[in-house]
């Protein structure tokens, strides 16, 4: 399975590369390395909210209220923001870490312990975290000029033309690759998702996972709350709707099963790569803005579809093998 994965990333890559150098020949402002900056800015964001989504899915979960919880924790970080407007951006981050991982845990207790399914436990979460935003702000909204210069301007700074947004999110993504590579309880979200009865006999206990999987996604789509209204000027109800089914999507196109226990954060990041491209480049060939939707869920339809067959060949070469294994191990 592994080598189906390196596989996997081998070809994603590429026709990263050909889709690059394919718009690049029709819209030359494209290719150009500000536009290739602009992207990997433009994408840090789903970089960092599917890694966070790969874990849940990993355990065979799915976390739909990510992009409301990236709502709440952004409206409310910029409303304290207006009554301690001299705080360092620090302090907000490290604020929008805990209400982001507080809501990320209450979807994991009600999971794990409820053992209500995450799909509909989510679905609730995402109303309610929306509807929370009309009740604390009362309708209204944040906007720049209500943002001090420091909560406003960390997310702009920048180092190499990169912005402080994409250096954060890769290192989200080197903490993520340790700790699902190098840690027991990052193997251990494999292992539920992969067989969660064989997985409970070696001792890992499943509630455990996936508190821990939750209160991570959630965390992360805190702090991507701040950084997102800070660095956009806005905080307002319907920020990122919609956003949690390209999370998602960004997952799966980049090998992530749904079924669980099977996922890279290499492949993860191409995925999200994969849209960000998609999303950026349907612009700058002046695609009407209503066949951009439709062409960008097409292409996502098409990339999940392959995904799914390429399980399945998988499936299908695995079987066969665990069957003689289970048979030369009776003689």
């Amino acid at each position: 399975m592994s080598i189906l994965l390196r596989y996997r990333e081998a070809i994603l890559a590429l026709i990263i590369a050909l889709m690059v150098t394919g718009i690049s020949l029709y819209a030359p402002p494209f290719g150009t390395l500000s536009n290739g900056v602009g992207v990997l800015n433009d994408t840090a964001f789903l970089f960092m909210m599917a890694l966070a989504q790969m874990m849940v899915i990993l355990t065979r979960g799915i976390d739909l209220s990510v992009a409301a919880n990236l709502a709440l924790t952004g409206m409310l970080t910029g409303m304290f923001n207006m009554v301690f407007p001299d705080l360092p951006a620090l302090i907000y981050v490290a604020m929008a870490l805990l209400i982001g991982g507080g809501l990320g845990l209450i979807n994991g207790s009600l999971i794990a312990f409820l053992r209500i399914p995450p799909i509909v436990v989510t679905l609730g979460t995402l109303a309610i975290f929306r509807g929370t935003i009309v009740v604390v702000d009362g309708g209204s909204q944040v906007n720049t000029s209500d943002m001090s210069a420091s909560f406003a301007g960390f997310p702009k700074l920048e180092l190499f033309g990169l912005s402080s947004v994409f250096w954060i999110a890769a290192i989200v993504a080197v903490l993520a690759w340790f700790f699902l590579g190098q840690t027991r309880s990052g193997r251990g979200l494999y292992a539920v998702g992969g067989n969660p009865v064989a997985a409970r006999y070696c001792g890992i206990s499943l509630p455990y996972q996936q508190m821990l999987a939750y209160g991570i996604s959630g965390a992360v789509a805190g702090m991507s709350g701040y950084l997102w209204v800070a660095r956009y000027g806005v905080a307002y109800v319907e920020i990122a709707s919609g956003y949690e089914l390209t999370v998602i999507a960004a997952c799966v196109i980049g090998g992530v099963s749904i079924g669980g226990g099977v996922g890279t954060v290499a492949g993860t990041l191409l995925g999200a790569l994969f849209i960000g491209v998609i999303v950026n480049a349907l612009p700058v060939m002046q695609v009407s803005p209503f066949w951009q939707m439709a062409i960008s869920g097409a292409v996502i339809l098409a990339a999940v579809i392959i995904n799914a067959r390429a399980e399945g060949r998988a499936l299908k070469l695995i079987l066969p093998e665990a069957r003689r294994a289970a048979a030369h191990a009776k003689r």
